[in-house]
């Protein structure tokens, strides 16, 4: 894509009302524009880390077995008063009626209307386990939006929902997003704990949340330092094996949010020099909740004897836009955003510091061709600005690798390759660094 031909918004100040880096970032480098409070409009670079941040989700949960469907934002209430939720979940609701007077809201959450969708059609065991999941905009009137996406009205969210015989076949449906979770997570280059938490409306007795450490998290975390280095699930894990091993590794050790939070059993668990006490950023939750909803909501198979049960459920959500804010807020330096490759906007970015030269053009005109067909995402550089703008840009929007070219370099045959992670710079041929480039696949 060339700059020149593309909208890319980009602030110079930075936002008063920004009070997190991740916010910051996101409006000066032309991610997001907020349009009212809680609520954004994504722009084209940031709908592309979007876009590539619930790729990933979709092929870790098509990979542990779920399958993808699609439901509407708006919910009929009778569903809501089915499960006894609806006058109970209180004003985070955005509740509507149609010119017909019906009464709808606008889906927080789906756990009732996948629920009316299972009983719809699901009458036998057989038929079992099941694990269907959309992902889908969601809307919950905070009474206080802040922190950007962090903690916005609306927002994109994966969410997953489980059905199972008995409780032995709901565990092994729960042991299976967390292993896709912790895949997930590390495929976006973040390290995340899970972590025991509270149910809240959701309900249940059985909740992780995966936590991203960040100073600018929302709630306290504790920990033994141990989990943050624990190796992660490999891509031929076999999600129809036992897992249970995998998470008996990590619940074995503490971790606890502040909610629940136990400071004499931390204490008592964890040697000293392995505890940890820091702030976390919630990046998707886990769910065991039985028949919460399945028992009110008549959701019943017929088992193995023939009788009527009421199916054993969990929910599994994950906090797509919420994640793009996640991964700057773990990834940044003074310069800008540093984004990790697999879900960066662009891959490469390609500077022309002297645009209208006719030696420069041609050699990035070669670059971007050459790049463009070996599969690399590049964002070419095309304007009049001054070289110090552009680098200041680059840096900014935090592309993982810029490809700088200029007449001096081309004299002596060489083009500039920086790694903005690092901030290694290295001299080196066309070819070189196509070779470079295009060899990380």
């Amino acid at each position: 894509m060339r700059l020149s031909r593309y909208f890319l918004p980009l602030l110079r100040e930075t936002p008063t009302e920004a009070q997190i880096v991740s916010h910051r970032l996101m409006l000066r480098a032309g991610l997001v524009r907020q349009e009212a409070a809680g609520i954004y409009a994504w722009l084209p670079l940031g709908f592309r880390v979007l876009q590539k941040i619930e790729q990933i989700v979709r092929e870790e949960m098509n990979r542990a077995g779920a399958v993808e469907i699609l439901m509407p934002t708006l919910q009929s209430a009778d569903l809501w008063r089915e499960s006894g939720r609806y006058d109970a979940y209180g004003k985070e609701m955005l509740r509507i009626k149609d010119r017909h007077e019906r009464e709808l809201l606008y889906g927080p959450t789906n756990e009732e209307m996948v629920t009316e969708i299972f009983r719809s059609y699901v009458r036998s065991y057989k038929q079992l386990p099941m694990n269907l999941y959309h992902t889908q905009w969601k809307f919950r009137d905070e009474v206080r939006p802040r922190f950007g996406v962090m903690r916005g009205r609306e927002f994109l969210m994966k969410d997953a929902y489980s059905f199972d015989i008995d409780q032995a076949a709901a565990r092994r449906s729960y042991n299976r997003m967390y292993v896709a979770y912790l895949r997930m997570f590390a495929r976006m280059g973040l390290k995340s704990i899970p972590m025991r938490a509270e149910t809240g409306p959701i309900g249940g007795d059985l909740s992780h949340e995966f936590i991203v450490l960040a100073e600018t998290g929302e709630s306290g975390v504790f920990c033994h330092k141990d989990l943050l280095d624990m190796p992660i699930p490999g891509e031929d894990t076999d999600f129809d094996s036992d897992l249970e091993p995998i998470i008996k590794g990590r619940t074995d050790l503490y971790a606890a949010t502040e909610d629940v939070h136990d400071q004499a059993r931390f204490e008592a668990e964890v040697p000293e020099d392995k505890r940890l006490s820091a702030r976390g950023i919630e990046v998707g939750q886990v769910f065991y909740f039985g028949t919460k909803y399945s028992a009110p909501m008549k959701a019943v198979v017929a088992g193995p004897d023939g009788k009527e049960v009421p199916v054993e459920m969990g929910s599994y959500g994950v906090g797509v836009s919420r994640l793009v804010g996640a991964i700057i807020e773990a990834s940044h330096d003074d310069a800008g955003i540093v984004w990790p490759e697999p879900v960066a906007p662009f891959g490469v970015g390609l500077v022309n510091l002297k645009a209208g030269d006719a030696k420069t053009d041609a050699a990035c005109d070669d670059l971007y061709a050459r790049l463009t067909a070996a599969g690399k995402d590049v964002l070419y550089d095309d304007t009049a600005e001054r070289p110090g703008a552009k680098f200041a840009s680059m840096d900014l929007i935090g592309l993982p690798w810029q490809v700088v070219v200029g007449p001096r370099g081309l004299e002596k045959g060489l083009i500039e390759i920086k790694n903005r992670k690092t901030g290694a710079k290295e001299e080196m041929s066309v070819d070189a660094a196509v070779n470079k480039l295009t060899l990380r696949g």
